[in-house]
């Protein structure tokens, strides 16, 4: 069966290509990819039809930080429901962090998680396993048995390898198995206690802070560590001007260090704080102004690799209580579109680098044979509206939860097709 995307504005950074061309797939596969009107009769003939005037055809988004929850919390997120809020926000392929119950530290639970996502997903979702077994900070995981059964990455996150000769220890073995690093930054004894940034609102509002040198201390030490060692180094949902730079400086330095921030850290300050939502929690916490200015620095410089979730769903048994014992964490898979795009607004980023930061790069820097339009590749492909505007109703969500700081919000960005290997498996045309 073959799929043609017509009268579209194609944006496809690996291949430097930005202009009208329409995209013919066939048997789950890009198989041209030509100016707008130039495929013939004859290589279209029998092509099922979408219109994409108007729109903007990319390769399928990549979110390498979301947690599905399953094994273990399925009443706040399965694989399934995962993988429909992923599609529902243009993503083709995520990475499931490995803090689920049990802990994915075996290749037993590294299978299990891949088989539900072949059988109930509609998207391609990757495990990242543990670091430590159980999560605790006391014992290398088998990585090795780890990647032969399929996780991309190795992380903690959720919680940070503290002990410091355990991290170089990670890094050594890491890079035998050639496996990226994912680090939750964070000095466990400097937030204990905590629930939002520490400053000047914490004080105002009586809560208990969450100091942003308890992330810059990490990173300074995980590039330490990284530059004695080797392997390499992904810092989690950056939150901190201060760690920005670091990770700045060490990419001056030629060190193999990569990182990501969420939406949330680039669109909100802690001031979101003030009325004790809940939903404005998460870890690291919402920072300040200055922080978000050099986030953004950051991201137009490059030193920010790409833009990614975190997404962390939570039923509202978690979060309706007093703020300071509500769960960490928001959903981010059906906003991250729209958010990203208020980049482009603030002329902070060019629309053609936000897509980048959403495909190209974090598939190098994963290494995964996606986040392109060549032919020849799985036809995994988003179609979204850049303008068209409308209200976010997390009730709609497509993600079992909805505990999102964004609701009510009015934004511009909307995901009409998503197709994952030639399927359009979310539509949402008008």
């Amino acid at each position: 069966m073959k799929l043609l995307i017509k009268n579209g504005r194609v944006i496809d950074p690996a291949n430097h290509r930005d202009g009208q061309f329409d995209v013919l797939v066939e048997k789950g596969r890009i198989l041209k990819v030509a100016p707008q009107g130039k495929l013939s009769k004859a290589e279209t003939d029998g092509a099922k039809e979408i219109d994409a005037k108007g729109c903007v055809v990319t390769p399928g988004f990549l979110d390498m930080h979301v947690h599905f929850r399953e094994p273990g919390f399925e009443y706040k997120e399965t694989i399934q429901t995962g993988c429909e809020s992923a599609a529902a926000g243009g993503f083709t392929t995520v990475a499931m962090m490995p803090n689920t119950n049990p802990v994915n530290d075996t290749r037993s639970v590294t299978e299990f998680m891949l088989a539900q996502a072949r059988t109930h997903g509609i998207i391609n979702a990757l495990p990242i396993g543990a670091i430590t077994k159980g999560l605790k900070g006391e014992e290398l995981t088998d990585m090795k048995d780890l990647k032969d059964a399929g996780a991309v990455a190795l992380s903690d996150d959720g919680r940070p390898v503290m002990s410091n000769q355990l991290m170089r220890r990670a890094f050594e073995y890491s890079r035998m198995c050639d496996l990226l690093l994912i680090q939750h930054s964070e000095i466990l004894d400097l937030t204990k206690g905590g629930c939002m940034h520490e400053g000047a609102i914490s004080t105002e509002l009586g809560l208990s802070g969450m100091p942003h040198e308890a992330e810059d201390i990490m990173v300074y030490r995980d590039i330490a560590l990284l530059e004695k060692t080797g392997g390499r180094l992904h810092v989690a949902h950056i939150s901190s001007g201060n760690s920005v730079e670091l990770v700045r400086q060490a990419k001056k330095q030629g060190l193999p260090v990569t990182t990501e921030v969420a939406p949330h850290h680039f669109m909100l300050t802690d001031t979101a704080v003030r009325g004790y939502d809940t939903n404005t929690k998460m870890s690291p916490p919402l920072r300040s102004d200055r922080d978000i200015e050099r986030i953004k620095e950051g991201l137009a410089d490059g030193t920010i690799d790409m833009i990614a979730t975190d997404h962390a769903p939570h039923d509202v048994v978690d979060k309706q209580v007093e703020y300071s014992h509500a769960c960490f964490g928001v959903v981010g898979l059906e906003t991250a579109l729209p958010l990203s795009l208020k980049l482009v607004e603030e002329k902070v980023l060019t629309l053609p680098q936000v897509v980048e930061k959403l495909t190209s790069r974090p598939a190098e820097v994963f290494r995964l044979d996606k986040g392109t339009l060549s032919e020849g590749k799985d036809a995994d492909i988003t179609i979204f509206d850049p303008d068209a505007e409308y209200t976010v109703d997390a009730m709609k969500f497509k993600s079992k939860s909805k505990n999102s700081p964004f609701h009510d919000w009015q934004v511009k960005g909307q995901v009409r097709h998503t197709i994952y290997r030639g399927k359009v498996v979310y539509s949402n045309p008008s």
